[in-house]
């Protein structure tokens, strides 16, 4: 019954509308930071790329700097949004051992350079994570099954 109450009011709408804009603005971060991989931070996301990935830490800027403006852009089109949050997460995992090397092993880049603002750094990827996936309404489909 509180559903149908609050259908009527429109806040499920005013809540759709919200979610959508916050969806906009993660596609727009991530194209700014895909644009960034590209050009003038790529020396310091190269930082960040554990020894043990058996890429290029270039290769493995440049690349993920592509997938983040595809993402940013599929994200921001507000097409096929839930695949979208689940990949968008899916990407935001898979970057995150990233985040655990610069702690580990004390590496200053984007004005983290002391292991306080590195361990701080790390909270926030799981932030991101539940961003792509509520803006998205991916974890609402999902637990709708």
């Amino acid at each position: 019954m509180i559903t149908d109450i609050l259908e009527c009011s429109g806040f499920n709408w005013g809540m759709e509308m919200v979610r959508k804009g916050f969806q906009v603005l993660l596609g727009a971060a991530l194209i700014y930071a895909g644009i960034t991989h590209l050009t003038t931070s790529r020396l310091e996301f190269q930082a960040q790329v554990p020894t043990w990935v058996p890429l290029s830490a270039d290769f493995v800027v440049l690349a993920s700097g592509v997938v983040e403006i595809v993402l940013g852009i599929m994200l921001a089109s507000l097409q096929h949004r839930r695949q979208v949050g689940w990949i968008t997460a899916a990407f935001f995992v898979a970057i995150f051992p990233g985040n655990i090397s610069q702690y580990v092993n004390g590496i200053d880049a984007f004005g983290l350079d002391t292991d306080q603002a590195r361990l701080t750094r790390l909270f926030f990827q799981p932030l991101l994570v539940l961003w792509a996936f509520w803006a998205t309404g991916a974890w609402r489909s999902w637990r709708k099954g």
